[in-house]
Protein backbone atom coordinates (compact mmCIF):
# COMPACT_ATOMS: atom_id res chain seq x y z
CA UNK A 1 0.00 0.00 0.00
CA UNK A 2 3.11 2.40 0.89
CA UNK A 3 4.40 1.32 -2.80
CA UNK A 4 1.18 2.36 -3.98
CA UNK A 5 1.05 5.75 -2.88
CA UNK A 6 4.21 6.86 -3.55
CA UNK A 7 4.31 6.00 -7.02
CA UNK A 8 0.36 8.09 -7.02
CA UNK A 9 2.15 10.46 -5.57
CA UNK A 10 5.22 10.46 -8.42
CA UNK A 11 2.65 10.50 -11.16
CA UNK A 12 1.19 13.37 -9.88
CA UNK A 13 4.54 15.71 -9.66
CA UNK A 14 5.32 14.15 -12.87
CA UNK A 15 1.81 15.62 -14.29
CA UNK A 16 2.41 18.57 -12.72
CA UNK A 17 6.15 18.98 -14.05
CA UNK A 18 4.42 18.27 -17.85
CA UNK A 19 2.10 20.93 -17.47
CA UNK A 20 3.16 24.14 -15.64
CA UNK A 21 6.43 25.22 -14.75
CA UNK A 22 7.07 24.64 -10.63
CA UNK A 23 8.92 27.16 -8.37
CA UNK A 24 11.47 23.74 -8.44
CA UNK A 25 12.31 24.38 -12.30
CA UNK A 26 14.22 27.40 -11.26
CA UNK A 27 16.22 25.90 -8.06
CA UNK A 28 18.85 24.33 -10.49
CA UNK A 29 18.25 21.25 -9.71
CA UNK A 30 16.78 18.26 -11.56
CA UNK A 31 13.74 19.92 -13.14
CA UNK A 32 15.92 22.68 -14.00
CA UNK A 33 18.23 20.10 -15.67
CA UNK A 34 14.99 18.43 -17.48
CA UNK A 35 13.55 22.02 -18.37
CA UNK A 36 16.91 22.49 -20.69
CA UNK A 37 17.34 19.31 -21.66
CA UNK A 38 13.87 18.64 -23.15
CA UNK A 39 12.16 22.16 -23.90
CA UNK A 40 15.10 24.63 -24.65
CA UNK A 41 18.52 22.84 -25.79
CA UNK A 42 16.15 20.94 -28.72
CA UNK A 43 14.71 23.94 -30.04
CA UNK A 44 18.08 26.54 -29.82
CA UNK A 45 20.70 23.45 -30.47
CA UNK A 46 23.80 24.35 -31.95
CA UNK A 47 27.83 23.75 -30.87
CA UNK A 48 28.32 26.83 -28.93
CA UNK A 49 24.89 26.41 -26.90
CA UNK A 50 24.88 22.52 -26.74
CA UNK A 51 28.47 22.80 -24.54
CA UNK A 52 26.28 24.67 -21.88
CA UNK A 53 29.08 26.49 -20.48
CA UNK A 54 28.83 30.10 -18.54
CA UNK A 55 29.70 32.02 -21.50
CA UNK A 56 29.48 31.08 -24.84
CA UNK A 57 32.67 31.27 -27.11
CA UNK A 58 32.36 32.71 -31.03
CA UNK A 59 35.04 32.95 -32.91
CA UNK A 60 34.22 36.48 -34.81
CA UNK A 61 36.45 37.55 -37.95
CA UNK A 62 35.84 41.31 -37.74
CA UNK A 63 37.58 43.82 -35.21
CA UNK A 64 34.51 46.07 -35.14
CA UNK A 65 32.33 44.05 -33.11
CA UNK A 66 28.51 45.59 -31.90
CA UNK A 67 26.64 45.10 -28.93
CA UNK A 68 23.21 45.13 -27.17
CA UNK A 69 20.65 44.49 -24.90
CA UNK A 70 16.94 44.65 -24.32
CA UNK A 71 14.02 42.91 -22.42
CA UNK A 72 10.44 41.88 -23.48
CA UNK A 73 7.28 41.90 -21.61
CA UNK A 74 4.32 42.53 -24.08
CA UNK A 75 1.24 42.42 -22.62
CA UNK A 76 -0.80 39.95 -24.38
CA UNK A 77 1.89 37.41 -25.16
CA UNK A 78 0.11 36.17 -28.46
CA UNK A 79 -1.13 38.61 -31.04
CA UNK A 80 -1.74 39.00 -34.68
CA UNK A 81 1.82 38.60 -36.51
CA UNK A 82 3.76 37.76 -33.31
CA UNK A 83 3.93 36.63 -29.99
CA UNK A 84 6.71 37.73 -27.10
CA UNK A 85 9.55 35.03 -28.29
CA UNK A 86 9.37 36.00 -31.66
CA UNK A 87 9.56 39.84 -30.72
CA UNK A 88 12.41 39.57 -28.43
CA UNK A 89 14.87 37.84 -31.54
CA UNK A 90 13.12 40.55 -33.86
CA UNK A 91 13.82 43.38 -31.53
CA UNK A 92 17.56 42.51 -30.56
CA UNK A 93 18.32 42.19 -34.43
CA UNK A 94 17.10 44.98 -35.47
CA UNK A 95 18.75 47.25 -33.00
CA UNK A 96 22.19 45.36 -34.50
CA UNK A 97 21.15 45.82 -37.84
CA UNK A 98 20.43 49.81 -38.16
CA UNK A 99 23.55 50.53 -35.75
CA UNK A 100 25.13 49.04 -39.09
CA UNK A 101 26.06 45.09 -37.87
CA UNK A 102 24.99 42.23 -39.31
CA UNK A 103 23.65 40.33 -36.58
CA UNK A 104 25.57 37.07 -35.59
CA UNK A 105 24.52 35.49 -31.94
CA UNK A 106 21.99 36.17 -29.39
CA UNK A 107 21.50 35.34 -25.81
CA UNK A 108 18.38 34.29 -24.35
CA UNK A 109 16.99 34.40 -20.79
CA UNK A 110 12.99 33.37 -19.24
CA UNK A 111 11.71 35.07 -16.39
CA UNK A 112 8.92 32.67 -15.84
CA UNK A 113 5.88 32.66 -13.74
CA UNK A 114 4.78 29.56 -11.69
CA UNK A 115 2.52 27.73 -13.07
CA UNK A 116 2.69 28.96 -16.14
CA UNK A 117 1.73 26.32 -18.91
CA UNK A 118 4.14 24.61 -20.03
CA UNK A 119 2.51 24.02 -23.87
CA UNK A 120 2.47 28.25 -24.09
CA UNK A 121 6.70 27.97 -23.28
CA UNK A 122 7.15 25.79 -26.35
CA UNK A 123 5.08 28.04 -28.58
CA UNK A 124 7.35 30.66 -27.18
CA UNK A 125 10.52 28.88 -27.81
CA UNK A 126 9.53 27.31 -31.04
CA UNK A 127 8.57 30.98 -32.12
CA UNK A 128 11.86 32.17 -31.09
CA UNK A 129 13.75 29.66 -32.63
CA UNK A 130 12.13 29.58 -36.20
CA UNK A 131 12.95 33.65 -35.94
CA UNK A 132 16.59 32.99 -35.29
CA UNK A 133 16.75 30.80 -37.78
CA UNK A 134 15.30 32.52 -40.57
CA UNK A 135 17.49 35.44 -39.23
CA UNK A 136 20.61 33.60 -39.59
CA UNK A 137 21.68 34.22 -36.36
CA UNK A 138 22.33 31.64 -33.30
CA UNK A 139 20.68 31.71 -29.48
CA UNK A 140 24.44 30.87 -27.79
CA UNK A 141 23.94 31.41 -24.28
CA UNK A 142 20.79 31.94 -22.13
CA UNK A 143 19.53 31.72 -18.10
CA UNK A 144 16.27 30.03 -17.06
CA UNK A 145 14.63 31.96 -13.64
CA UNK A 146 11.34 30.79 -11.83
CA UNK A 147 9.35 33.33 -10.20
CA UNK A 148 6.45 33.70 -7.75
CA UNK A 149 2.48 33.26 -9.03
CA UNK A 150 1.71 36.63 -9.53
CA UNK A 151 5.35 37.59 -10.03
CA UNK A 152 6.06 38.38 -13.66
CA UNK A 153 2.70 38.50 -16.01
CA UNK A 154 3.47 35.07 -16.99
CA UNK A 155 6.96 35.33 -18.84
CA UNK A 156 9.35 37.68 -19.14
CA UNK A 157 12.27 37.35 -21.80
CA UNK A 158 15.77 39.05 -22.15
CA UNK A 159 18.11 39.18 -24.63
CA UNK A 160 21.47 40.35 -26.07
CA UNK A 161 22.73 40.24 -29.29
CA UNK A 162 26.28 40.77 -30.75
CA UNK A 163 27.23 41.18 -34.44
CA UNK A 164 30.00 42.23 -37.33
CA UNK A 165 30.30 45.48 -38.69
CA UNK A 166 29.03 45.62 -42.44
CA UNK A 167 32.38 46.90 -44.18
CA UNK A 168 32.02 51.26 -44.44
CA UNK A 169 28.82 51.23 -42.36
CA UNK A 170 29.63 54.73 -40.31
CA UNK A 171 26.21 55.58 -39.03
CA UNK A 172 25.61 58.51 -36.77
CA UNK A 173 24.19 62.05 -36.26
CA UNK A 174 27.45 63.46 -37.21
CA UNK A 175 27.05 62.21 -40.69
CA UNK A 176 23.52 63.89 -41.18
CA UNK A 177 23.62 67.03 -43.59
CA UNK A 178 21.29 69.67 -44.51
CA UNK A 179 19.18 68.36 -47.70
CA UNK A 180 19.70 64.54 -46.85
CA UNK A 181 16.05 62.32 -47.56
CA UNK A 182 14.48 60.56 -45.22
CA UNK A 183 13.27 57.08 -45.94
CA UNK A 184 10.88 54.96 -44.25
CA UNK A 185 10.36 50.76 -45.52
CA UNK A 186 6.88 50.54 -45.00
CA UNK A 187 3.66 51.48 -43.21
CA UNK A 188 3.51 53.13 -39.57
CA UNK A 189 1.48 51.34 -36.33
CA UNK A 190 0.73 48.31 -37.33
CA UNK A 191 2.34 46.74 -33.96
CA UNK A 192 0.91 49.13 -31.24
CA UNK A 193 -2.74 48.98 -32.94
CA UNK A 194 -2.10 45.08 -33.30
CA UNK A 195 -1.32 44.92 -29.32
CA UNK A 196 -4.09 47.39 -28.78
CA UNK A 197 -7.15 45.70 -30.58
CA UNK A 198 -6.07 42.79 -29.11
CA UNK A 199 -5.28 43.64 -25.57
CA UNK A 200 -9.12 45.58 -25.26
CA UNK A 201 -10.31 42.50 -27.55
CA UNK A 202 -11.48 45.33 -30.31
CA UNK A 203 -12.45 43.66 -33.72
CA UNK A 204 -12.08 46.05 -36.69
CA UNK A 205 -13.50 45.11 -40.02
CA UNK A 206 -9.72 44.87 -41.97
CA UNK A 207 -7.73 42.95 -39.95
CA UNK A 208 -4.72 44.42 -37.74
CA UNK A 209 -1.33 42.57 -37.95
CA UNK A 210 1.96 43.07 -36.46
CA UNK A 211 4.93 44.40 -38.40
CA UNK A 212 7.09 42.04 -36.51
CA UNK A 213 10.00 41.01 -38.47
CA UNK A 214 14.16 41.04 -38.27
CA UNK A 215 15.17 43.33 -40.56
CA UNK A 216 18.67 42.49 -40.88
CA UNK A 217 18.99 41.15 -44.43
CA UNK A 218 17.35 44.49 -45.37
CA UNK A 219 19.56 46.91 -43.78
CA UNK A 220 22.75 45.37 -44.59
CA UNK A 221 21.33 44.70 -48.68
CA UNK A 222 21.33 49.18 -48.28
CA UNK A 223 24.55 49.11 -46.76
CA UNK A 224 26.74 47.13 -48.92
CA UNK A 225 25.66 48.85 -51.86
CA UNK A 226 24.94 52.16 -50.92
CA UNK A 227 27.50 54.47 -49.55
CA UNK A 228 25.54 57.42 -48.44
CA UNK A 229 23.38 56.10 -46.08
CA UNK A 230 23.63 58.31 -43.39
CA UNK A 231 21.85 56.87 -40.30
CA UNK A 232 19.31 54.13 -39.30
CA UNK A 233 16.65 53.78 -36.33
CA UNK A 234 13.99 51.49 -35.75
CA UNK A 235 10.91 53.38 -34.81
CA UNK A 236 10.01 51.13 -31.38
CA UNK A 237 8.62 52.92 -28.69
CA UNK A 238 7.54 56.34 -29.31
CA UNK A 239 7.00 55.53 -33.00
CA UNK A 240 8.14 57.79 -35.64
CA UNK A 241 7.78 60.98 -33.94
CA UNK A 242 10.10 59.97 -31.05
CA UNK A 243 13.11 58.52 -33.65
CA UNK A 244 12.89 62.15 -35.57
CA UNK A 245 13.24 64.06 -32.10
CA UNK A 246 16.16 62.58 -31.64
CA UNK A 247 17.44 62.96 -35.09
CA UNK A 248 16.74 66.70 -34.79
CA UNK A 249 18.29 66.56 -31.38
CA UNK A 250 21.20 64.82 -32.32
CA UNK A 251 22.53 66.77 -35.10
CA UNK A 252 20.93 69.94 -34.46
CA UNK A 253 18.77 70.75 -37.22
CA UNK A 254 15.15 70.87 -38.43
CA UNK A 255 13.45 67.86 -39.96
CA UNK A 256 10.24 68.17 -42.61
CA UNK A 257 8.09 65.39 -43.41
CA UNK A 258 5.24 65.37 -45.58
CA UNK A 259 1.75 63.18 -44.83
CA UNK A 260 0.58 62.23 -47.71
CA UNK A 261 3.95 59.47 -48.44
CA UNK A 262 3.45 58.34 -45.32
CA UNK A 263 2.49 54.55 -46.08
CA UNK A 264 -0.36 53.67 -43.62
CA UNK A 265 -2.91 50.66 -43.10
CA UNK A 266 -6.08 51.98 -43.88
CA UNK A 267 -7.26 49.58 -40.76
CA UNK A 268 -4.65 50.68 -38.66
CA UNK A 269 -4.85 54.41 -39.21
CA UNK A 270 -9.26 53.97 -38.62
CA UNK A 271 -8.23 52.37 -35.40
CA UNK A 272 -5.80 54.86 -34.22
CA UNK A 273 -8.45 57.57 -35.32
CA UNK A 274 -11.33 55.53 -33.29
CA UNK A 275 -9.12 55.38 -30.06
CA UNK A 276 -7.72 58.81 -30.43
CA UNK A 277 -3.83 57.89 -31.27
CA UNK A 278 -1.20 60.01 -33.54
CA UNK A 279 -0.07 57.41 -35.85
CA UNK A 280 3.72 58.95 -35.85
CA UNK A 281 3.35 58.18 -31.93
CA UNK A 282 2.84 54.56 -32.44
CA UNK A 283 5.28 51.40 -31.95
CA UNK A 284 6.35 49.55 -34.84
CA UNK A 285 8.35 46.43 -34.27
CA UNK A 286 9.28 46.09 -38.58
CA UNK A 287 10.28 49.43 -39.82
CA UNK A 288 13.38 51.16 -40.08
CA UNK A 289 13.71 54.81 -40.45
CA UNK A 290 16.60 55.62 -42.99
CA UNK A 291 18.36 59.18 -43.23
CA UNK A 292 20.31 59.31 -46.96
CA UNK A 293 22.00 61.52 -49.36
CA UNK A 294 19.66 63.11 -52.20
CA UNK A 295 22.28 60.97 -54.73
CA UNK A 296 21.53 57.96 -52.81
CA UNK A 297 18.01 58.14 -51.94
CA UNK A 298 16.57 56.20 -55.37
CA UNK A 299 19.22 53.79 -54.97
CA UNK A 300 17.90 52.97 -51.54
CA UNK A 301 14.70 53.36 -52.16
CA UNK A 302 14.71 50.57 -55.35
CA UNK A 303 16.40 48.22 -52.62
CA UNK A 304 13.76 48.34 -50.13
CA UNK A 305 10.58 47.82 -52.99
CA UNK A 306 12.15 45.04 -54.25
CA UNK A 307 12.61 43.65 -51.08
CA UNK A 308 9.90 41.64 -48.91
CA UNK A 309 10.26 43.98 -45.93
CA UNK A 310 10.08 47.11 -48.02
CA UNK A 311 7.57 47.23 -50.76
CA UNK A 312 5.78 50.17 -49.62
CA UNK A 313 9.23 52.01 -48.76
CA UNK A 314 8.94 56.00 -49.49
CA UNK A 315 10.56 59.17 -48.84
CA UNK A 316 8.45 61.12 -46.43
CA UNK A 317 10.61 64.02 -45.80
CA UNK A 318 14.13 65.40 -45.85
CA UNK A 319 16.71 67.31 -43.19
CA UNK A 320 16.35 70.54 -43.30
CA UNK A 321 18.86 73.76 -42.66
CA UNK A 322 20.63 73.31 -38.97
CA UNK A 323 18.72 74.63 -36.81
CA UNK A 324 19.39 78.47 -35.06
CA UNK A 325 17.88 77.49 -32.19
CA UNK A 326 15.97 74.67 -30.72
CA UNK A 327 15.46 72.25 -33.75
CA UNK A 328 11.86 71.18 -34.31
CA UNK A 329 10.20 68.58 -36.93
CA UNK A 330 7.47 69.80 -38.81
CA UNK A 331 5.25 68.16 -40.68
CA UNK A 332 3.54 69.41 -44.30
CA UNK A 333 -0.71 67.89 -43.74
CA UNK A 334 -2.36 66.34 -45.89
CA UNK A 335 -4.65 69.01 -46.29
CA UNK A 336 -1.65 71.53 -46.60
CA UNK A 337 -1.08 73.07 -43.51
CA UNK A 338 1.74 72.46 -40.96
CA UNK A 339 2.16 71.02 -37.21
CA UNK A 340 4.94 70.57 -34.81
CA UNK A 341 5.67 66.77 -34.25
CA UNK A 342 6.85 66.58 -30.65
CA UNK A 343 8.19 63.40 -28.62
CA UNK A 344 5.34 61.81 -26.59
CA UNK A 345 5.65 62.66 -23.95
CA UNK A 346 5.15 59.22 -22.03
CA UNK A 347 3.53 55.98 -22.64
CA UNK A 348 0.39 56.05 -24.79
CA UNK A 349 0.70 52.07 -25.06
CA UNK A 350 2.32 50.04 -22.50
CA UNK A 351 3.21 46.97 -22.80
CA UNK A 352 3.65 46.59 -26.78
CA UNK A 353 7.35 44.78 -26.49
Amino acid sequence: MVQIRQDTKAAVVNQREDKKILLAHGGGGRLTSNLISSLILPRFDNEVLGKLTDSAAIELSSSSVLFTTDSFVVKPLFFKGGDIGKLSVCGTVNDLAVAGAKPVALSLSLIIEEGFETALLERILDSAANTAAEAGVRIVTGDTKVVEKGSADGIFINTAGIGTRVAGAELSFDKITPGDCIIINGTIGDHGMAIMSKREGIEFELSIESDCACLADLTCKILESTPGVRFMRDPTRGGVAAVLNEIAEGRRCDIEINEKPVPVNPAVKAAADMLGFDLLDIANEGKVLIVASQDSAEAVLNICRNHPLGRQGQVIGRVAETAAEAPIVEMITAIGGKRIVRTPYGRDLPRIC
